[in-house]
């Protein structure tokens, strides 16, 4: 039956690619406001319903948007990680660091190496993989992607140390599995029979993001002069989102995520200026971005990929969310963090995506076809669950943790984090609100 509408359609209209863009993107969007509809009595959180909108309406469902359009939109990957990145740089403030640095540190440190070390031990001796293929694997799956568990704390309007402690862990996050891929990549060419020293694959990577990082901080100061109390509001907002997509698209042509350099960005705004309005104006712009972004994620799941993965990817899937549970159980109580931190905070670091991607592309490199194939294999289609259970995790965390009300937004701070510690978290992403 639906074949036989598009077929109608495609031979009733001849659509342009401008024409095919526009209506995909309706459609995108729709989708996206339609199964929140679903979600919204089920106390979901509503990126688990762009996610889920994106398999309906993907090409192993509905088929709805052509696939030549899924892969042409990559740039909207790319901006969001920009937008959602620039706003986690306002909470890096100095004065919060200082405060929490050595709890911040010692958290991101365990709950990243301790999922890589249990992913990689995991893969050698259970499944008896390459020690270059497991080495690789781990460190990947060490990295957590940002987006969704900030959507979800946005979206319930959660606030107070517990919350600030996520958010300033999963903006480190990605730098330590940098460097612990650069590591694994170093010893995993050292072990193969592959041949010569691949400088690119394990040393480039870490000098494109420092410099992508300096550049951040420049464009961050930059961005203090541009901004002042003779700007209008538009012009503000106009010149903020040049000279992000400026950074993005500089990381782009480099091949590396705007992550960190947008988020330099934003610390370097943020510490500089002092001002927190321009970042409640941006993140009006953004709903729609994001929207999108995950509605694409959803579309990307690879059926056929879940099941050549096999039990090796299941297997990687638990695992890891049990490494990055561990991981920050210990990190916390190594810093004498309280009862919620401790026993909580591990379900707020499920999600994987972005980062993990792309070093999973440089991670096949290394490794012999076969091997290169079930990495990327595993981490594709892996990420794509991860973000999916990954906002019902996040919002159980925060919920376990005393900082939200399963059914809305908050309820009293929970006894176990001092009021004094409060600080809000602007609930500037309206795509993540309730309508």
């Amino acid at each position: 039956m639906l074949q036989n509408i598009q077929a109608f359609f495609a031979d009733t209209f001849t659509f342009q690619t401008n024409t095919l863009v526009i209506l995909s993107i309706a459609a995108i969007l729709a989708a996206g406001f339609l199964l929140t509809r679903f979600t919204k009595p089920l106390h979901l959180p509503n990126v688990t319903g762009y996610i889920l909108a994106g398999i309906v309406i993907g090409p192993y469902v509905l088929h709805l948007i052509p696939v030549q359009i899924i892969s042409g939109m990559e740039f909207v990957t790319d901006m969001a990680l920009s937008f959602i990145a620039f706003g986690v740089g306002k909470y890096l403030k100095l004065s919060s660091l200082r405060k929490n640095g050595s709890t911040v540190f010692v958290l991101t440190l365990c709950e990243a190496l301790v999922a890589a070390v249990v992913v990689t031990l995991t893969m050698l001796f259970v499944f008896h993989l390459p020690l270059s293929f497991s080495l690789l694997l781990g460190a990947i799956g060490s990295a957590t992607a940002p987006a969704s568990t900030i959507m979800t704390i946005r979206q319930y309007k959660a606030k107070g140390n517990f919350v600030n402690l996520i958010l300033q862990v999963v903006a480190l996050d990605d730098a330590v599995a940098l460097i612990a891929f650069s590591i694994c990549a170093a010893v995993a060419q050292a072990v193969s029979s592959r041949g010569a020293f691949d400088a690119y694959v394990v040393i480039i990577p870490i000098v494109l993001n420092m410099a992508a990082v300096g550049i951040g901080i420049l464009l961050g100061f930059l961005l203090t002069k541009l901004i002042n109390d003779h700007r209008s509001k538009d012009h503000c907002l106009v010149v903020t989102i040049a000279l992000l997509m400026l950074m993005s698209g500089l990381c782009s042509a480099a091949g590396i995520s705007p992550l960190l350099s947008c988020m330099a960005l934003g610390t370097a705004y943020s510490n500089l200026s002092g001002n927190k309005n321009l970042f409640k104006q941006v993140n009006k712009f953004t709903p729609p971005i994001l929207t999108t972004f995950f509605v694409l994620s959803g579309m990307r799941l690879d059926i056929n990929a879940l099941v050549s993965a096999g039990v090796i990817g299941i297997t990687y899937f638990a695992v890891r969310i049990v490494g990055k549970y561990l991981g920050s159980f210990l990190g916390a109580s190594i810093t004498g963090a309280d009862r919620a931190v401790r026993n909580y905070f591990g379900l707020t670091l499920i999600p994987q995506a972005g980062v993990s991607i792309g070093l999973a592309i440089l991670g096949a490199r290394l490794l012999p076809p076969d091997m290169g194939a079930l990495l990327s294999t595993i981490i594709l289609s892996s990420s794509v669950l991860y973000e999916m259970i990954g906002p019902i995790s996040a919002k159980t965390g925060l919920y376990l943790a005393g900082v939200i009300n399963w059914d809305g937004p908050k309820k009293p701070q929970s006894p176990a984090i001092s009021r004094q510690e409060q600080q809000p978290v602007e609930t500037a992403n309206h795509a993540g609100t309730s309508v």
